[in-house]
């Protein structure tokens, strides 16, 4: 697992460098964006929520009735590929209309070669989903991995070949095919042989399995409005290079809250799992716990990520991408908001609360768009983070209410951990400030941000937040 989401966050951050660095224009790199924000929309469309209806049932049939899985899986997939054919020919179609529509006639066959990037990232992202069903996280993270790094490998052979931008998505589309065709092979060889497959489909089954992708598939559109159409406006109002500046920010966000999105992933089937088991106790401790060790990580880091935002984008993408520095400054609030999103916003499904998270998240996205449409005409690309740290922080209340209701969190605890960690982010802070006018290269902003992380550390550990002991015995692994 570690081995595979190291990987996975490795080709991810690659290939934005290589990207910005060596290949792509701040208004190239924004027209491959907006590209695949157009296909995102159609996305919505091909996954419709199946996959996690799957891996719900899955999960309940797992013990229920075993022999029900292979069809729950092989119905499931039926239902996405004939989503994904139907939204496939309307995007080869139509793809003339929607780049002229957009004003950008330039992204015409990027859109064609984009119905490839939407049939095969649902298929990967599929056999993801299923692998979550059964908690078997490691393939799943595997999968995830395999699909970056192959992205990597093929974005970067195309782009070599001087392909340019189109070459990078026929890269994606490829990586995506790989992962998705060892997924499904993983799957179909592995682990449906498990369980018999000669039983009658339960009455009703098929049904159920639509019933429940239908609130996935809104809560979805809430993911695609937040995800995919503010990026849309930015080029409808600005212009491509606006995307760029707009979508590496919002990458390098991503790309920080990764581990807070694995961690959300793995955890997610236990709320489950205990719930279902009447351990509701153990369910807050488990969710208490993930809560703080999230903020202990990510209130120090959108602190710092919004101190050395400039030396960041100016000796790791190089001066063009420096229209980018306040949408980064913007969005390092905006990663403590996602990442607490990220352990929280999964396991509403497993608990049986995806109604309710799916109204949530449709009103923070619907509302997103109004504001995004108030704000970028107004202050430009920092209008479209703006929007979104707002409307985040409106979702994480809601969503922080929710989980609260379902299982007896120690609110008062939380609390009191979190002003600590907020003690030791000020104290990091001042150390930051006073050591940035030193920073002049790569070299000594890496130097200021690894004294900055020992200095977290020494508090953090001096504070109680961290126990000695397992500090102790990391540094005695590192050491072996």
């Amino acid at each position: 697992m570690l081995v595979a989401e190291s990987a996975r966050m490795l080709s991810k951050g690659l290939i934005v460098l290589l990207l910005t660095n060596y290949f792509l224009q701040p208004d190239e790199y924004g027209l491959l964006h907006l590209s695949i924000s157009v296909l995102g929309t159609g996305l919505l469309f091909s996954y419709l929520g199946l996959a996690k209806s799957a891996a719900r049932y899955i999960t309940e049939y797992k013990t229920k009735d075993p022999s029900q899985i292979p069809y729950i899986i092989t119905k499931t997939l039926q239902y996405n590929i004939i989503a994904i054919i139907v939204v496939c020919g309307v995007f080869v179609v139509g793809s003339g209309p929607i780049a002229r529509l957009l004003g950008e006639p330039s992204l015409e066959p990027f859109l064609v070669v984009g119905a490839g990037y939407i049939a095969t990232m649902t298929l990967s992202t599929f056999t993801s989903i299923v692998f979550q069903g059964f908690n078997r996280v490691r393939w799943s993270a595997f999968i995830g991995a395999l699909s970056n790094v192959g992205l990597l490998l093929f974005a970067v052979v195309f782009l070599l070949l001087g392909m340019g931008a189109l070459g990078a998505l026929a890269g994606y589309v490829v990586g995506y095919g790989v992962a998705a065709i060892v997924g499904l092979g993983v799957i179909y060889r592995r682990f449906v042989p498990n369980y018999k497959s000669d039983a009658s489909p339960e009455p009703g089954l098929s049904k159920k399995i639509l019933r429940y992708s239908i609130p996935l598939t809104i809560t979805r559109s809430g993911h695609t409005l937040d995800k995919d159409v503010d990026t849309i406006l930015v080029g409808f109002f600005l212009n491509p290079a606006a995307v760029g500046f707009y979508v590496l920010g919002k990458q390098i966000a991503d790309f920080v809250t990764v581990p807070a999105t694995s961690l959300g992933f793995a955890i997610s089937p236990a709320y489950g799992e205990q719930k279902a088991s009447d351990d509701l106790d153990g369910a807050a401790r488990l969710y208490e716990n993930a809560f703080v060790h999230t903020a202990l990580i990510y209130i120090p880091a959108g602190t710092g990520l919004l101190l050395v935002s400039e030396p960041t984008i100016r000796y790791l993408f190089g001066t063009d991408y420096l229209g980018a520095v306040p949408v980064v400054q913007v969005f390092g609030a905006y990663i403590l908001l996602r990442a607490i999103d990220k352990i929280t916003n999964d396991g509403l499904d497993f608990v049986g609360r995806a109604r309710d998270r799916a109204i949530a998240k449709t009103g923070a996205s619907v509302a997103n768009v109004i504001l995004n449409v108030l704000f970028i005409p107004v202050i430009g690309v920092v209008g479209a983070a703006l929007s979104t740290v707002i409307t985040y922080a409106a979702l994480i209340i809601v969503e922080l209410y929710i989980i609260n209701q379902e299982f007896p969190i120690n609110v008062q605890s939380l609390t009191k951990e979190t002003l600590k960690i907020c003690l030791v982010t000020g104290l990091m802070s001042s150390v930051v400030i006073t050591l940035l006018p030193f920073v002049s290269s790569l070299i000594s902003l890496l130097t200021v941000i690894f004294i900055a992380g020992a200095v977290w550390m020494g508090l953090t550990v001096m504070s109680g937040l961290i126990d000695p002991s397992l500090v102790h015995s990391f540094i005695g692994n590192v050491n072996e």
